[in-house]
């Protein structure tokens, strides 16, 4: 319940901030500017994922289980963001929902991988 919890205050904190500052963050239409950001935001969830769950205490067993508690609010809430995109982030192009829906599904693929992969 704590990693559902966590993601929820990520989920909120996020969507405030690109409805906020959004415009300032994302990129504008360049595949290769959106492309950095998916692959930087991949590695960075995969890092967060797997230090959260280790400062959590969290077996390694029981990992996949927390982080998929961690992406639910993401996978459920932005997919009505993305829907609603124009009035949820009405500082942002339209045309970049399909790159924003996008973008959270790499970032919840990273926290995946984040405790899937091991070294």
């Amino acid at each position: 319940m704590f990693m559902l919890w966590i993601g929820i205050a990520v989920w909120l904190a996020g969507t405030l901030v690109l409805r906020v500052a959004g415009a300032a963050l994302l990129p504008g239409r360049s595949l290769a500017a959106w492309s950095a950001l998916y692959v930087g935001s991949a590695i960075a969830m995969a890092v967060f994922s797997r230090t959260l769950c280790a400062w959590a205490r969290i077996p390694p067993a029981a990992q996949p289980s927390a982080v998929s508690a961690l992406i639910l609010p993401t996978l459920l809430l932005d997919a009505f963001s993305s829907l609603f995109y124009s009035h949820v982030f009405p500082n942002l192009d339209p045309a970049s929902a399909g790159a924003f829906g996008g973008w959270m599904l790499v970032c919840c693929a990273g926290a995946v991988l984040g405790v899937r992969v091991r070294q």
